[in-house]
């Protein structure tokens, strides 16, 4: 390989000329001497180094300011390291990560470990070719060992730095992940909240839905990485957070299938009992009134046993109006008595009966001194204005409580009209 530019070549390395044409007289160099040599020129070791990856390595160029600054340390600090380890000859200690400890800790963000093992490549590079101006003789030989040796150890050094740093890097991750779940959660969605979702890489404001189960069995950082990396399979984005007994999952940019097809992908990774999908919203910053939708939709549904897993938070309306659930009472009241009230009293006086009669159609019409053919009819008509078909045992259910929680909700003295606001 050519020499690298620079006001440094070859012949200058070592200390100069007099070291040189000592080496070629009658006096034989000893290891202390190449050490010295090697110690003399490890500031234009570490230049040319530099300007070799000025020269051949883009993404160095790309670097800030302190950024190349810490690289040059870094440059500087191995060689210095290398011409202790050279000295200490014989009793040579084990190749640390020293090496890497005059830098500080962001450039291993700046820096990838390829690119770090380029550095070492290029600095080898440079004190490989400028071994026949420090040392002669029998030592130059040495010297190129020792250096292949010294950058093979330093190489593994560096895997292990940057292999430390991307567990901690993890782990501070895994901690603030547990943090904005919880914030959302409590529904504290302010600009710190915002840069911590920041910080994680959630990348772009999406519609969001949040899952809810039981915790799986395992350790807590187990359990949350085997979610999480099955999460960004059916979701964009996700983040995951355990509180007790319960795994929450913020799906984000589900897709065209939506969140309760990527609940189903995830249901067999949560534990036993219901996974409830709470209802998808605008985006982060409202997450919390899914999750803690979902939350007491996972509570009410132990009042329906039968119900499917994953299933929609909105699926739950009367468990969650019999567990307190006012958001819940609410919206049955403006999705089933509001509606047919609206279109016509006489829905709700007919599904009423419908109800009261055990589902009869006869028995209907007998309450209601009508035709049968009268009463299907009234009942299409409610199930195509609330979405709710009577004739299903599940939904006629529904429908009995929306009408329950519809009257509660009338202003005394009105039979028949809109519910109260």
């Amino acid at each position: 390989m050519r020499s690298p530019p620079g006001p440094h070549p070859a012949r200058r390395l070592g200390g100069g000329p007099q070291r040189r044409s000592s080496y070629a007289g009658a006096v034989t160099p000893t290891s202390e001497d190449v050490a010295r040599a090697l110690q003399a020129a490890t500031g234009s070791l570490a230049a040319a180094a530099i300007a070799r990856l000025e020269e051949h390595q883009p993404w160095y160029a790309a670097l800030g300011p302190q950024e190349r600054s810490w690289v040059g340390l870094v440059a500087q600090g191995g060689i210095a390291a290398f011409v202790a380890w050279f000295r200490a000859a014989g009793e040579r200690p084990p190749v640390s990560a020293d090496v890497f400890a005059t830098a500080p800790r962001e450039l291993v963000r700046a820096v990838s470990l390829h690119q770090a093992l380029q550095l070492l490549r290029v600095v080898v590079d440079v004190v490989e070719e400028h071994v026949p101006a420090l040392a002669d003789g029998p030592h130059r030989a040495d010297l190129r060992e020792a250096v292949l040796r010294y950058s093979r150890e330093v190489a593994f050094s560096a895997a292990e730095v940057y292999a430390r740093a991307a567990e901690a890097r993890g782990a501070w991750d895994a901690r603030l992940e547990a943090l904005v779940v919880d914030a959302l959660v409590r529904g504290e969605a302010d600009d710190d909240l915002a840069t911590r979702v920041a910080a994680l890489g959630w990348a772009h404001d999406v519609p969001v839905a949040v899952l809810v189960g039981t915790r799986p069995a395992g350790a807590s950082d187990a359990v949350v990485a085997d979610l999480r990396r099955a999460a960004r399979t059916v979701a964009d984005d996700a983040l995951v957070g355990l509180r007790g007994e319960r795994a929450l999952v913020v799906l984000g940019a589900t897709g065209e299938d939506g969140p309760l097809r990527a609940a189903e992908a995830l249901a067999p990774r949560l534990g036993p009992g219901p996974v409830v999908v709470g209802p998808v919203v605008a985006g982060l910053a409202a997450a919390g009134r899914s999750a803690r939708t979902a939350l007491v939709a996972l509570t009410a549904a132990r009042a329906w046993p039968e119900a499917p897993r994953p299933v929609a938070a909105d699926e739950l309306l009367p468990e969650r109006v019999l567990a307190g659930d006012a958001g819940a009472r609410r919206a049955l009241a403006d999705r089933v008595h509001a509606p047919l009230a609206a279109a016509a009293p006489v829905l709700v006086e007919t599904l009423r009966a419908h109800l009261a009669s055990g589902r009869s159609l006869e028995g209907t019409a007998r309450a209601l001194f009508v035709h049968p053919n009268t009463v299907r009819y009234r009942l299409r008509r409610v199930a195509e204005v609330t979405g709710w078909d009577p004739a299903v045992p599940r939904e006629a259910f529904v429908l009995q409580v929306g009408l329950a929680v519809g009257a509660l909700a009338e202003r005394p003295g009105r039979r028949g009209g809109a519910a109260a606001p």
